[in-house]
């Protein structure tokens, strides 16, 4: 009987705000969980996500972010006001404690505790000056070739 080929999931993350840190991640981690071989590539500024001297404080813009909850209903154009942003990642990671959400360092951790594939894009370090160094341990860096050579044999791909 021949082996079962293992699941492979994909995830390219190219947006590197507090909220749009948590979806590759999360589902990453999971995914490692269930026994799913997965690579994120990491590009743009989706690098901010694995760059240890950011990654502990991303930030969540409420411009342009209609979904974003506020205790009070008020224009968007209120979001392009000093404080505003602090003031929504503040409201963010109040939300996240009330239910126990791990911290972005948690679920890098978490990542590398299942065996996810984390590739910063060499292009993106160029472009951005962020090196090897800056990066989180575990990370590798590669090019979009590395990042297919896995991708095109995927069940899941995902751009985040």
């Amino acid at each position: 009987m021949a082996e079962e080929k293992k699941k492979r999931m994909a995830i390219i993350a190219s947006k590197g705000s507090l909220d749009m840190a948590y979806p590759p991640l999360i589902l990453a981690s999971t995914a490692g969980a269930m026994d799913v071989e997965v690579t994120i590539f990491f590009t743009f500024y989706g690098i901010d996500i694995i760059n240890k001297h950011k990654y502990g404080s991303l930030k969540v813009a409420p411009i342009a972010n209609p979904a974003m909850p506020s205790p009070i209903p008020m224009p968007n154009i209120i979001g392009m006001l000093p404080g505003m942003t602090a003031l929504g990642t503040l409201m963010m990671k109040g939300m996240m404690k009330k239910i126990s959400w791990p911290s972005i360092p948690e679920l890098i951790d978490a990542c590398r505790e299942v065996d996810v594939k984390m590739i910063a894009c060499t292009p993106t370090l160029e472009m951005t000056g962020v090196t090897k160094e800056d990066l989180v341990d575990g990370v590798t860096v590669g090019g979009a070739a590395e990042f297919l050579d896995f991708a095109l044999d995927a069940n899941v791909s995902l751009f985040i």
